[in-house]
């Protein structure tokens, strides 16, 4: 034994060096993993939250006096923040549901048997190996009608009058950053979608084909509810991710023609990087992060409703 026993015939106590070090000793195996979450995470959320109430301009060497609200009252009266932010609603919403449709589809077709499929499931996931400003840069390219096919595709198919770049027409210049988009995010759906259904017990269909189910109401009565918690999870990633994604508006239209694909991201990019002002973009940034932290909570509350429902 580890102590010997007492008189009395009950056990020794343990030292007490002994067990402060056996209580400590979970949390100085997570220390370092926890020093670097502080580090690379809170430390500067805590940092960009105090900008956020503070005057931060590069070029001014005045500035950093604490100012309070002002910087939201500023952005209360702001209409380029609300023109971003409704072309945020739209670039998201459009680039999610397209995303998840396609994906889902690649999904269905990629999980039946056929010859070389192993080959077709690595090239599904090729567009998100891409680097996005790579990815950006070369759909501006395409949408070029100088160097790109595809407005002279749209023109020869009668979708535009004459082949020009969508990117300066202030009418559709966002479907360019959304078409983009949407290439470069199909394979997430596609993969994740893959793996969940692959996960389905195959002889839920087989049951479902014998007592005359057709492929409609087997995706709807099988499928989909296998998918639904897989779907929910995605859609919410995805969401909160393209709505902080400013790569391809900053690569493919910077914001223009006339504010007409500025979204907030790029709108706070605008603020902290060409004009410097990094209080002003700081209190944009925690406008959005309390949107998107609504948003989180209400499809978890929604989810949650629904499963005590069932």
């Amino acid at each position: 034994m580890a102590y010997a026993a007492r008189y009395d015939g009950l056990p020794a106590r343990r030292p007490l060096m002994k067990r402060i070090t056996d209580g400590a000793a979970p949390y100085l195996y997570s220390a370092p993993a926890l020093i670097l979450i502080v580090t690379v995470m809170l430390v500067p959320l805590a940092l960009g939250v105090s900008y956020a109430f503070r005057d931060i301009q590069l070029l001014n060497p005045f500035s950093g006096a604490f100012i309070g609200l002002d910087h939201f009252r500023a952005l209360s009266e702001d209409q380029a923040f609300y023109r971003a932010l409704r072309n945020t609603l739209w670039w998201t919403g459009a680039s999610v549901f397209l995303q998840f449709l396609l994906g889902l589809t690649l999904a269905l077709l990629l999980d039946k048997p056929f010859y070389g499929r192993g080959l077709a499931q690595a090239l599904v996931f090729l567009p998100w190996a891409v680097p996005s400003f790579l990815a950006g840069l070369n759909w501006s390219w395409l949408f070029n009608p100088v160097v790109g096919p595809l407005p002279h595709w749209f023109f020869a198919l009668g979708i535009m009058s004459e082949p020009s770049n969508i990117l300066s027409d202030p009418q559709l210049a966002m479907w360019g950053p959304i078409i983009a988009n949407v290439w470069w995010g199909i394979p997430f759906f596609a993969i994740t979608l893959l793996a969940a259904l692959q996960a389905i017990p195959r002889d839920l269909y087989e049951a479902a084909s014998i007592d005359g189910a057709g492929p409609a109401q087997r995706f709807l009565s099988i499928t989909l509810p296998f998918l639904a918690p897989t779907i929910a999870i995605t859609i919410l990633l995805r969401t909160v991710w393209i709505s902080n994604f400013a790569d391809l508006i900053i690569v493919m239209t910077n914001g223009g023609p006339a504010d007409r694909t500025q979204i907030v991201a790029s709108y706070i990019f605008t603020q902290a990087f060409k004009r410097l002002d990094f209080g002003y973009a700081s209190a944009i940034a925690l406008v959005l992060l309390a949107l998107l932290l609504a948003y989180s909570m209400l499809i978890v509350i929604l989810r949650q409703w629904l499963l005590s429902k069932d």
